[in-house]
């Protein structure tokens, strides 16, 4: 089966909003338990940038984009459709959802699971968004191993920059924190001095770019620190406004609740991957996905037989 726009008012067990790992994952179960499912996706995720993920057991090292590839082909082997495109808005309708597409036409969902991810909001120094998933980086776990024992630069700017240094030093002794606009206090600096770790305070102007890799940060001041990598902590804002919109209920820090199995509050609604979890990986959205899919259908079981009743 072929990406397709559906006609109006298609009529799906399961819409998944979202097609990344956790998406994916859960078209992929559903539709090998014979559920009917569409997978309405964008086909812009979060890791576009990187040329490879790592930490996915036996995929270590494979392109995001071969993955999701991949997987678009294996759910669609088993009956499932992939629809181009995004949500606009989603509404209770006869007991399920009506889901509204963005260009045009709907679907119809006894049941929803929301996979939106989320977006990095990066200190905002020229260069740092040019070269994310390059060689300006976020996850140590993620791209650490490749930069091992390399000079390594953390990015100030966001919360938790001193934390993010303190991890970052087992992956190379050549560290440095440069806090930009933040201020260091003592005890963060006496605790960044007993790992080796200096700071260069001052704010910072530019990432410098040379020969197509980062060569360093350049400060307001005209000095120049040589790195050859660049690690920053993004603000994570997290792509939930169906899930708002339909009164999911959220926590203190404004994510939204959800169980082990990735149901929300509001009744038929599931969710997974970084829409609800900043910390989540690939490897740990393709699992939320996973057991979401199998709640859902436990879901949908109990309401076939409620039906057949």
């Amino acid at each position: 089966m072929t990406d397709n726009q559906p006609t109006t008012a298609s009529a799906y067990d399961v819409v998944v909003v979202g097609g990344g790992a956790a998406g994916l994952s859960a078209a992929l179960v559903l539709s090998r338990a014979r559920r009917s499912v569409a997978v309405v996706d964008a086909g812009h995720p979060r890791n576009e940038p990187a040329a490879h993920m790592q930490g996915f057991l036996s995929r270590d090292g494979m392109p995001p984009a071969e993955l999701l590839a991949v997987g678009r082909a294996e759910i669609q082997s088993y009956g499932a459709q992939v629809v181009p495109g995004t949500v606009s808005a989603v509404t209770a309708h006869d007991g399920g959802f009506e889901v509204t597409l963005s260009g045009g036409g709907s679907l119809r969902a006894r049941r929803l699971l929301v996979a939106t991810g989320l977006r990095d909001e990066l200190p905002a120094v020229p260069g740092v968004r040019e070269r994310f998933g390059r060689d300006v980086l976020h996850c140590p776990y993620c791209h650490g191993w490749e930069v091992r024992d390399q000079r390594l630069a953390v990015l100030g700017g966001t919360p938790g920059a001193v934390d993010h240094a303190l991890l970052l030093r087992q992956w190379s002794a050549d560290l440095v924190l440069l806090p930009h606009d933040d201020v260091v206090g003592d005890l963060d600096r006496a605790r960044l001095a007993a790992r080796g770790v200096e700071v260069v305070d001052g704010p910072v102007a530019r990432v410098v770019v040379a020969g197509d890799a980062v060569r360093g940060l350049e400060l307001a001041d005209g000095r120049t620190i040589e790195r050859d990598a660049v690690f920053v902590r993004p603000r994570f804002h997290p792509h939930d406004g169906l899930l708002r919109d339909l009164g999911c209920a959220v926590d203190e820090q404004g994510w939204v609740v959800v169980d082990g199995t990735g149901r929300t509050s509001v009744p038929g609604v599931w969710a997974a991957g970084n829409a609800v979890d900043p910390r989540a990986q690939v490897v740990t959205a393709a699992g939320q996905g996973s057991a979401a899919a199998i709640a859902l259908n436990a879901d949908l079981v109990a309401d076939d037989v409620d039906r057949a009743l």
